[in-house]
């Protein structure tokens, strides 16, 4: 993997996201799996798009509505006439606005790309020109020229898996944005209901004090404040709260660093409607403030 120096200036208007990625390159070399994984990573994703309407697409992402993408990731490639020169209109297009957009070019040697069109038995787009894979092969590589040399990452995914790509493709924007690349999803649930099958990892809060057997604290929730105090600050639980959360600080960035990309954590008690409530909405606390992306779902909560 190489990465060529870039020529054009950063800078970003206010308002839009310095993550926004043109995903580029050979047919064959991994476009469409790279998209994929800037869309587990968070950001909205656009394949086959042509270059022309770059600059609206990136534009877009001033809306609110997309506030909740941490970026914009577009697939181009060369099906597109003139692909280069409408590329780089793109470019210069968005640089006038103050946009700056990241570019990763992708690619593999001849007899990979070879290998990979042998095996999924699709056409090359150059074939249509009237020219043979090997051919097209070749002319596709000369087009594009250009573009590798003003990437701003070329990945060469010849020896890639797919955990491969993932792992460059973290490793690079992960230094560009505050929020990990893993996604954590904390679950509640009650044992009387059944361990959620998603679940990566599970913790089983039965051995703290019930409030289920106080009669003033029966009604309610681990979303109320008196439960939430009633097991929280019981004996032990702020020992294993602290031990829980060193082992996921500890355990989080070890696969993180694996190229995984989303883990569920589930948090038991059980009827899923007092202890395990109040410990999971502890535990996203703490994971929101170490800058984990962390959703947290509370499935049994109306069951009890």
């Amino acid at each position: 993997m190489t990465a060529a120096s870039p020529s054009r200036p950063h800078s970003l208007a206010a308002g839009l996201p310095s993550q926004v990625c043109i995903v580029t390159g050979l047919s064959g070399a991994g476009k469409s799996t790279a998209l994929k994984v800037f869309e587990d990573l968070g950001y909205f994703t656009v394949d086959g798009l042509p270059a022309s309407l770059a600059p609206d697409m990136a534009g877009m992402m001033s809306r609110p509505s997309m506030s909740r993408y941490r970026g914009m990731a577009l697939g181009m490639d060369i099906r597109q006439s003139n692909f280069v020169e409408e590329t780089n209109l793109a470019l210069t297009s968005m640089a006038e606005a103050g946009v700056r957009p990241m570019l990763l070019f992708l690619e593999a040697t001849p007899q990979e790309l070879m290998r990979r069109y042998a095996t999924t038995r699709r056409p090359h787009p150059l074939e249509r020109e009237g020219l043979g894979l090997e051919e097209a092969l070749r002319t596709e590589r000369e087009r594009l020229l250009p573009l590798r040399e003003t990437a701003d990452l070329v990945v060469d995914t010849t020896r890639f898996s797919i955990h491969d790509l993932r792992r460059a493709i973290q490793k690079r924007w992960r230094s560009r944005e505050k929020l990990r690349a893993i996604r954590v999803n904390v679950l509640s649930f009650g044992y009387k209901y059944g361990v959620p099958r998603e679940s990566d990892m599970v913790f089983d809060m039965r051995f703290l004090p019930n409030p289920y057997f106080d009669p003033q604290l029966r009604p309610l929730s681990g979303l109320d404040k008196a439960v939430s105090d009633y097991v929280l600050n019981s004996p032990g639980a702020r020992e294993f709260l602290q031990k829980l959360q060193d082992l996921l600080f500890y355990m989080l960035p070890l696969m993180e660093a694996e190229g995984r990309y989303r883990v569920a954590i589930a948090i038991g008690c059980t009827g899923g409607r007092h202890r395990s409530v109040a410990v999971a909405e502890e535990l996203t606390q703490a994971l929101r403030q170490a800058d984990y992306a962390t959703s947290v779902e509370h499935r049994h909560l109306e069951f009890g």
